[in-house]
């Protein structure tokens, strides 16, 4: 169970580095930067559109909308760029151990 929470934690670092990388590169289209980078400021804001305190629906719009505002914006991008970033970030990953 821990070895598996540990790998989710990791898959979960690398797939924010992997953004971090397509927000910086200058191939990446500007609707593509500007989706993710509301993805990321609405998954970290307090502020949400259906408050948390509402039962089940409050969490609902975190659970929709963070992963689709993501998959529109990797959508739009192309896959060279994706492929690109996966690289480099493998690359960082494996050179800080």
């Amino acid at each position: 169970m821990i070895k598996k929470l540990k790998t989710i934690c990791n898959d979960f670092k690398r797939e924010i580095k992997v953004y971090q990388l397509i927000l910086k590169d200058s191939r990446t289209p500007l609707l593509s930067k500007i989706l993710l980078g509301t993805a990321v400021t609405y998954a970290l804001s307090p502020i949400d559109i259906i408050p948390d305190f509402i039962p089940v629906i409050g969490h609902l719009d975190d659970l929709v909308i963070v992963p689709l505002l993501i998959y529109i914006a990797l959508y739009l991008i192309p896959d060279e760029v994706i492929e690109d970033c996966r690289r480099k970030a493998e690359n960082l990953d494996v050179g800080a151990k």
